[in-house]
């Protein structure tokens, strides 16, 4: 079946929209070597985007690998996070340059092109190489299927938790027998827990901290909470807004009476919130990346998913994913490389874990050596409840859909429009995304209604 065309002004006008720089300050690691090993008769290109702790983790799986098979040399390649990456791996698709093998956010597969930018999974290759569609979450193995073919091999599932100080809470009485948090099961019963932690924590400090004013992570905390109510976005043919207005209003209410009350103060904005946690603030909502920085505070602290308000557990999850970047003629030495070192990282991330991510290979989690892991183990329950975007084109992580839904997520929290109102303006904008072309889908020219 031939590949539908994918000119340049297309892809660059579909970059200009599908990409962002990140909030989260990811830099460049590097590169790999370029000669080929001493030994080595295949060579496997990687490209990924993990710094820092994420970084050294997969580094260190890479140097494991290496030491299995000495045959194969991985040449990996750390890009810059965010617009940089997705921008470079999508013109060497396009441009037949690409490498064997990369990362990227499972949310952004759908609009990525799966059959023009990225080429299918061999599923009976993985299977030689030990990896079965049995041993991973059925929903999260179903987002990364696209036509009735895989298109990305989940890593992990990265989940917005509730951080909690343990001295904190134990003063006020929030601890169950085990010294866990105790779990809310309506909003009245939420704000009460703050309450009674405000009356514990220490003078200047807030008590809860939640990125009250930046879009992304208000965005997360969005569709945790509508996913928590049955919220949905669209029809099954993705061709009708099914956004409920109701429902998002209570999300939206909810969220801006952390601030109204007076438990996220908004003189601290964005990371904020962590520094007031390692200070003695008693919540922080927060992504699982930062139990690294946490542990290295030598906090006293435990992480949940986040608070099941609205009657049944739900939390935002997104996940890193290996994918195969489109290549002319697929195939041989190095492809079969590709699919035994995603197999390979993928069946031993218990070293990824300790970045705090949640490995996607569910045989992990079960490992005694994993159940050791704290408090990875207290919130691996998100595994069975994740929150995720829609699977259209414009999602993805920090995708179109969170730059401009996110904002008007934030004028709620925030106090600048009013629930209602937002909630509205939230509808509207799905139902123009929904009527928007996917400027990298291959087929606009054909049709005579390019996006760019």
């Amino acid at each position: 079946m031939g590949r539908p065309g994918l000119n340049r002004r297309q892809l660059l006008a579909g970059l200009g929209g599908l990409t962002v720089a990140g909030s989260f300050g990811f830099a460049a690691l590097g590169t790999g070597a370029d000669a080929l090993a001493s030994g080595a008769d295949t060579r496997v290109r990687y490209w990924n985007l993990f710094s820092g702790g994420d970084g050294y983790n997969m580094i260190a799986m890479l140097d494991a690998f290496r030491a299995e098979h000495p045959g194969i040399d991985v040449k990996d390649s750390t890009l810059q996070w965010g617009s940089p990456f997705y921008t470079k791996l999508a013109m060497a698709a396009a441009g037949n340059r690409a490498p064997d093998l990369g990362v990227m956010h499972l949310g952004r597969v759908t609009g990525f092109s799966p059959g023009r930018l990225l080429d299918p999974w061999d599923v009976d290759l993985l299977a030689e190489y030990g990896v079965h569609e049995a041993d991973f979450n059925p929903a999260l193995w179903k987002r990364a299927v696209i036509g009735g073919e895989l298109y990305a091999l989940p890593l992990d599932i990265h989940v917005q938790l509730c951080f909690y100080r343990r001295d904190v809470l134990r003063k006020a009485g929030l601890l169950d027998a085990d010294g866990r948090m105790l779990s809310p099961a309506s909003p009245d019963e939420w704000f009460a827990m703050l309450k009674e932690a405000r009356g514990a924590t220490g003078k200047g400090l807030q008590t809860i901290g939640l990125w009250h004013n930046d879009q992304n992570f208000q965005w997360w905390f969005f569709v945790a909470f509508y996913t928590q109510l049955g919220g949905t976005w669209f029809d099954a043919a993705d061709t009708e807004v099914t956004f409920d207005t109701d429902k998002a209003a209570r999300v939206l209410q909810f969220l801006r009476r952390h601030v109204a009350d007076g438990y996220a103060n908004p003189d601290y904005g964005g990371g904020a919130g962590a520094e007031q946690f390692v200070n003695g603030s008693p919540f922080c909502w927060e992504g699982n990346w930062s139990v690294p920085v946490f542990d290295s505070a030598e906090v006293d602290y435990g992480a949940t998913p986040l608070p099941p308000v609205f009657g049944r557990p739900a939390t935002h999850a997104e996940s890193h994913a290996f994918v195969l970047p489109h290549q002319a003629g697929r195939g041989g030495a190095a492809d079969e490389a590709a699919h035994r070192l995603a197999a390979y990282v993928v069946t031993h991330a218990r070293q990824w874990a300790a970045g705090g991510h949640i490995p996607a290979y569910t045989p992990t989690l079960s490992t005694a050596a994993y159940r050791a892991l704290k408090p990875q183990s207290e919130y691996v329950s998100a595994m069975d409840h994740q929150a995720t975007e829609p699977k259209v084109w414009f999602a993805g992580s920090t995708g179109i859909l969170a730059q401009r839904v996110g904002p008007i997520v934030v004028s709620a929290t925030t106090g600048s429009a009013r629930p209602e109102a937002a909630a509205r303006r939230m509808r509207s904008t799905l139902t123009e995304l929904l009527a928007t072309k996917n400027p990298m889908d291959g087929r606009t020219a054909a049709q005579g209604g390019a996006a760019a």
